[in-house]
């Protein structure tokens, strides 16, 4: 297929225009991606400074305390109500259980049957109950976290403290120390003492 000159010509143009269009939009999607790239870096910025401030805020000031009473009263409830009542539960099952080992004892032994004395295992079964309770408050003694003394956030705020009282200190003695030319005279129109 034979070209004329003329469309020679206008095939190299629209080729010229068209390498221009395409080197513009390589540049056009290398900007967009570097404001792509800012605007994310931004975002996170945002969200560092002013969400999750916002968002440790809110929760501190409306959900914490819910949330510490929730666990205070789910402690108390634990430690007042459930452990007392499975220590007494588990009590009664082992001073029925030591009951029955008497009575198969007795039986076995010729001597028939003979009606349990109540108060000997209601003793057993306060003393079983005991210890059920101790076995379970001291398993749930380990579930609470032993108090800390200060720590090294509390050894560094001690020190920037010490570091910022010395610093304020230091720059009222150097305004307040007692340099001649460091004062203004009192009455402006009035010269000096010489």
């Amino acid at each position: 297929m034979s070209l004329n000159s003329k469309r020679k010509k206008e095939l190299r143009k629209l080729q010229a225009r068209a390498n221009n269009l395409w080197e513009s939009q390589q540049l056009l999607v290398g900007e967009a991606g570097v404001i792509a790239r800012e605007a994310g870096r931004q975002l996170g910025n945002f969200s560092r400074e002013q969400v999750i401030p916002g968002v440790q805020a809110g929760y501190g000031k409306y959900a914490a305390p819910y949330v510490d009473k929730s666990k205070k009263y789910s402690k108390q409830v634990l430690a007042e109500k459930v452990v007392p009542t499975a220590g007494a539960v588990v009590g009664s099952a082992l001073s029925v259980w030591d009951a029955a080992g008497d009575t198969r004892a007795r039986l076995a032994s010729g001597k028939g049957f003979v009606m349990p004395d109540a108060t000997t295992y209601a003793k057993k079964a306060d003393k079983y109950g005991a210890q059920a309770s101790k076995r379970l408050a001291s398993k749930l003694a380990v579930l609470d976290p032993p108090k800390r003394g200060i720590g090294a956030g509390g050894v560094i705020a001690i020190i920037l403290g010490v570091a910022a009282t010395v610093g304020v200190l230091y720059a009222a003695w150097q305004t307040l120390r007692a340099d001649d030319e460091l004062w203004v005279a009192d009455d402006p129109l009035r010269a000096p003492d010489a």
